[in-house]
């Protein structure tokens, strides 16, 4: 049996728990701890290292997934976290563009850790403020070729085919 490891990362509170919460298999191994920074209180908690799951595609193989932490004091963690990865998901929180900054950020500084395949994800596409792909596209700079897809993060469905088109 073959597994991959995936690394889904992206900015605070883009839905990195919540999208490998919806397909692991197993309970998601998680390391959220209260915010403690009034700033950020959008949410209660935040990932302070990794989120890990697990999902079997078929008898031969078996996705582990690690997630990031989204917060910067946090990012000691990236680099750990992508060794041996064989590919990774940009999460961008499609109601927040003051976030698309940091994606972009992220999305360059995976880049540089390994040249792996990668899609990004316009998560909470849901949402009635969730920005149009296109334009999300734009203001991230994303060239034409890169793979760019709308997620509802706690949709399996949605989640499985962002995780297929890195398979």
């Amino acid at each position: 049996m073959q597994t991959v490891k995936m690394v889904v990362t992206g900015p605070f509170n883009a839905g990195k728990t919540e999208f490998i919460r919806s397909v692991s298999e197993i309970d998601v191994v998680s390391t959220e701890r209260k915010i403690s920074s009034a700033a950020e209180k959008v949410k209660d908690t935040t990932t302070v290292a990794m989120d890990f799951g697990r999902i079997t595609v078929d008898d031969d193989l078996v996705l582990y997934l690690f997630g990031t932490p989204g917060q910067r004091r946090f990012d000691f963690m990236w680099e750990i976290l992508s060794e041996g990865m064989l590919g990774f998901i940009v999460m961008v929180d499609s109601t927040r563009p003051e976030t698309f900054r940091e994606a972009r950020s992220i999305l360059e500084t995976f880049r540089a850790y390994a040249p792996t395949p990668y899609v990004v994800t316009a998560n909470k596409q849901d949402k009635e403020d969730a920005w149009d792909l296109n334009d999300m596209r734009i203001a991230l700079r994303l060239d034409s070729k890169v793979k760019f897809l709308p997620c509802i993060a706690p949709d399996k469905e949605a989640v499985k085919t962002v995780l297929l088109e890195l398979l």
